[in-house]
């Protein structure tokens, strides 16, 4: 292995590092707002029985309208049937909303997958991050990030969709081109070698504004 070589892979290997430690730490931040809730939970019924007591239901409705909205900020309403699946990707939902970016999620893993929960982790964290930076020089209206993850026969199959602002992106070698900077461009060869690794198929396509990536890895 050359100098070269082995100085990509140390710094492939740190950035993966950094990448895995970022999601944990969103993961930690959605399940600390998710147990605060649970904290007030108590407080919140007493706070019912009282107006229910009083026959005020004027005000219990209001109450529990004012509940229903603030528990739509983190209901992890995901659940694929696979728990790292599910905190990826509930986590980096909640970082998309509060970008104010919409997000429309169809996923399901009802079974266990061969691969590891690592990789897992990478593919979908580096597919997100890179639709949520490309949907910011959007308006706000136009900001939309699709989601697909199904098993299609033995193998898992995933799609991510988003808009970004070029009309179409320019290809360099098998890489879309980026602009967000030195070391972005490490996710992307990332999820490459993952996906060759485990002989999956992977397809970048960017049409009409819309850049599309799907992943199709066999889980026999």
């Amino acid at each position: 292995m050359s100098f070269l070589s082995r100085k990509i892979d140390k710094q492939l290997a740190a950035y993966q590092r950094e990448l895995i430690e970022t999601h944990y730490q969103e993961v930690e931040n959605m399940y600390r707002q998710i147990r605060g809730w649970r904290h007030d939970y108590r407080n919140h019924i007493q706070t019912m029985k009282v107006l229910a007591a009083n026959k005020d239901l004027k005000a219990l409705q209001t109450y529990l309208d004012d509940l229903d909205t603030d528990l739509n900020t983190v209901d992890t309403v995901i659940k694929t049937g696979n728990h790292m699946a599910d905190a990826i990707l509930n986590s980096k939902i909640s970082l998309a909303r509060s970008k104010n970016i919409t997000v429309h999620v169809d996923a399901r893993i009802p079974v266990k997958l061969h691969m590891s929960e690592l990789d897992l982790c990478v593919i979908i964290g580096n597919l997100f991050d890179n639709a949520i930076e490309a949907s910011l020089p959007l308006p706000q209206s136009k900001r939309l990030i699709r989601v697909y993850m199904d098993m299609k026969g033995s193998q898992l199959y995933l799609s991510f969709t988003n808009f970004t602002a070029a009309k179409k992106l320019q290809k360099k070698g098998r890489l879309f081109m980026t602009t967000k900077g030195a070391g972005h461009g490490f996710g992307l060869v990332r999820i490459d070698q993952i996906i060759e690794r485990l002989d999956g198929y992977l397809s970048r396509n960017s049409e009409d504004g819309a850049f599309t990536t799907e992943i199709l890895i066999p889980q026999l």
